[in-house]
């Protein structure tokens, strides 16, 4: 018997390919901090993912899709998910960079009591903290790394085809040692002022002990703030370098991990 085709069967595969393809935005979205937190509502994160998903549907040549609740689709949608995390989590383990490094000086200076929320994450966070994510949150944003990210995104889909399970464990594995340099790289933030704070710890305890007269904490506390904002104010300049390495080396490291460079 013959049937009538009212052509619903090409709109349904159209609609198939751009909810696969816009997955792996919708995950990198998700997981990223420039729009990832609560200051931008999940609806509009979720429209911006289908619409990258056509974008890219219609500019990025593309393999054969496999078959919609198929079990290849459901390992193919769990790649997308992995590989749209992987591209947010780095680079949401860079704007944790400076919260650790100003969680360092904030407790050597005494100031780990000034909190508030985060309007972003709605969690708290010390003021110090908010100031220096501010700082990289500018620096990221001026020097157009935002666009080399977006631009990495597009590109993850040429050189990690959708649907063709490229994803190897040495790029889980890359993330996690990336943490290690993110340490790292928190830690020479912070040493220039935790220096000179200690410093100043050391000789206010000198003249509390040569005057024991003196109020330790009432001396040390006011010593140890003004000293760490001059530190501060005069180690910016290295502290702004720092996180533009920070910003390069996590774009680096994004596309080592699409392009498939591992050992």
């Amino acid at each position: 018997m013959n049937t009538l085709d009212f052509g619903f069967g090409s709109l349904e595969a159209q609609l198939w390919q751009v909810f696969f393809l816009s997955i792996r935005c919708g995950a990198a979205l998700m997981a990223a901090p420039m729009v990832g937190g609560m200051a931008v509502p999940a609806p509009l994160r979720i429209l911006l993912s289908l619409v990258l998903g056509f974008f890219i549907a219609t500019w990025v040549p593309l393999p054969p899709l496999p078959e919609m609740l198929s079990i290849a689709a459901i390992l193919a949608v769990l790649q997308e998910v992995a590989v749209g995390v992987m591209l947010g989590f780095v680079l949401q383990l860079a704007f944790a960079i400076p919260l650790i490094a100003a969680e360092q000086i904030s407790g050597t200076m005494g100031l780990a009591i000034a909190t508030s929320i985060d309007p972003a994450s709605g969690a708290q966070s010390g003021a110090l903290g908010t100031f220096f994510g501010l700082v990289l949150s500018l620096l990221f944003y001026a020097t157009g790394a935002h666009l080399l990210w977006f631009d990495l995104l597009i590109e993850s889909y040429r050189l990690l085809p959708a649907g063709q399970f490229t994803f190897g464990a040495w790029r889980a594995e890359a993330v996690v040692m990336f943490m290690g340099y993110g340490l790292a790289a928190a830690a020479a933030i912070a040493l220039p002022v935790v220096l000179v704070l200690l410093l100043v710890q050391i000789v206010t305890g000198l003249i509390a002990r040569s005057a024991p007269s003196l109020n330790l904490f009432a001396l040390g506390l006011p010593a140890g703030v003004l000293a760490g904002i001059a530190a501060l104010i005069i180690a910016m300049p290295v502290m702004v370098q720092q996180l533009r390495g920070v910003i390069e080396v996590t774009l680096e490291q994004s596309s080592a991990l699409v392009e498939g460079h591992g050992g």
